[in-house]
């Protein structure tokens, strides 16, 4: 059996490093990596499919993607703040109401003891239900609506449980009066690449996969013949007796002919947000020592800025440093639009209003996009996700990752299921594989 394995980000490369199979990917890009990619340029190393680290509640993923690393590892911990009215407060929010006017302070407290609201429909309901009043309007509220680009109260519940955990009432009490806790303590720690940004994961991977990567193949069409299947991009012509999808549905069902018109309705009607990456360097080594910072302001629009020198002192050249803003968007939105000039400059001066950076001291800038970032869970998801799914699995399509799956699936997962994916189809499922750093033909199992 021959496996083709459409895209080379890190849903693709983990299915073919432990795919006991003959296989070939199919990059789009001179380069793989989808989301996790680096730009490395006049000495900056930026994400700039927005801000990745390595951590994970499952212990085993985040040993694996060390083991892939191996040496070019470092560890941290999470420094992240909330700019909330000219002052920067702890994250998560409800972990820093000390840090609060307050009034304020007391506003979030008093709200979050004496909340009746009834259980939630949607995830406005459920952040008013799990937080209070308080800490809804002040912060939840006003900053997802940000990042997701729609209004909370059409977003649907499925997802929110264990994404976005409660805070125990301990923490909430302690957190008023000024004793430390911390909230999304999975995330506390962190790994990050010393050098080469997200992308030495990527690079570190591509080197393992003892099969084929052909990139610049951008699918075109997928055609069924003879039990196998062809693909092309206009040009060329591979043959499979089976696909491993961890491109874009949209692109995927783009490629193939005589969908069913329910099907692309369906797929029309899912949602996602794309990203604006504002890449900013600096002179100088005044930044505050954060990991990241968060913008609940809608007049900003970026919603969170990233410290990429935090992460790894290699990301900015000698006596520099750096910054990365990120901009959710769509592509029917004006942001998308805007003039990369312009984007910069609404960054650059809402980060001088901020206090975060002196405009005079810039001197790298550069605007990077990403067509596919979020998944929105909208109320109709469920439905319109099946429908397509059911199409999708019935030609005998396997999906694999975020945007094929379409689900806000984070770097642990995407791992976690290429290598279940790759044990199911090597009929492998119940050995026990691992990934040590770069995997050699000899050392498969």
């Amino acid at each position: 059996m021959k496996v083709g394995i459409l895209g080379g980000g890190l849903s693709g490369l983990t299915v073919a490093s432990y795919l006991e199979a003959d296989f070939e990917v199919l990059e789009k890009s001179s380069e793989c990596g989808g989301l996790c990619r680096s730009l490395v340029e006049d000495g900056f190393t930026f994400d700039y499919g927005g801000a990745h680290i390595i951590y994970s509640r499952n212990q085993k993923m985040v040993e694996l993607m060390l083991g892939i690393l191996g040496e070019n590892c470092s560890k941290g911990r999470r420094n992240n703040k909330i700019f909330y009215k000219g002052r920067f407060v702890k994250y998560p929010f409800e972990n820093g109401l000390a840090d609060l006017p307050k009034e304020d302070n007391f506003n979030c407290l008093y709200h979050y003891l004496n909340n009746n609201y009834p259980r939630p429909q949607n995830f406005s309901e459920w952040i008013y239900y799990t937080f209070g009043k308080g800490i809804a309007e002040k912060y939840l509220i006003p900053y997802n609506r940000k990042i997701w680009d729609t209004e909370p109260e059409k977003m649907s519940l499925h997802w929110v449980e264990g994404r976005v955990p409660k805070p125990p009432l301990e923490d909430v009490l302690k957190s008023a009066i000024g004793i430390p806790t911390e909230g999304y303590t999975h995330q506390l720690h962190f790994y990050y690449p010393q050098r080469g940004g997200i992308q030495a994961l990527i690079n570190s991977l591509e080197k393992s996969v003892r099969g084929e990567v052909t990139k610049n193949f951008e699918v075109k069409s997928i055609v069924a013949a003879n039990g196998s299947w062809v693909v092309s991009d206009s040009e060329r012509e591979k043959q499979f007796d089976q696909i491993v999808s961890t491109i874009p549905l949209f692109d995927l069902i783009d490629s193939l002919d005589d969908v069913p018109l329910q099907v692309k309705q369906a797929l029309k009607n899912l949602k996602y947000n794309s990203l604006i990456a504002v890449l900013i360097g600096m002179e100088g080594n005044s930044l505050p020592p954060y990991t990241a910072v968060y913008f609940p302001d809608p007049e900003l629009k970026f919603h969170r800025v990233g410290l990429p020198g935090v992460f790894s002192e290699n990301n900015a050249p000698p006596g520099k440093s750096s910054l990365l803003a990120e901009i959710t968007t769509k592509e029917s939105d004006p942001t998308w639009q805007m003039d990369d000039e312009d984007l910069i400059d609404h960054v650059v001066r809402g980060l001088e209003k901020c206090r975060l950076i002196d405009p005079g001291m810039v001197c790298y800038r550069k605007v990077k996009r990403s067509k596919y970032a979020y998944v929105i869970y909208d109320q109709n998801y469920l439905s319109n996700i099946k429908i397509v799914k059911d199409y999708v699995e019935e030609l005998g399509i396997i999906l694999c990752g975020r945007f094929a799956e379409f689900e806000y699936l984070n770097m642990d997962a995407c791992v976690e299921r290429g290598i279940a994916l790759a044990q199911r189809l090597s009929g492998s499922v119940n050995r026990e594989l691992t990934l040590s750093g770069p995997v050699k033909d000899g050392d498969r199992q």
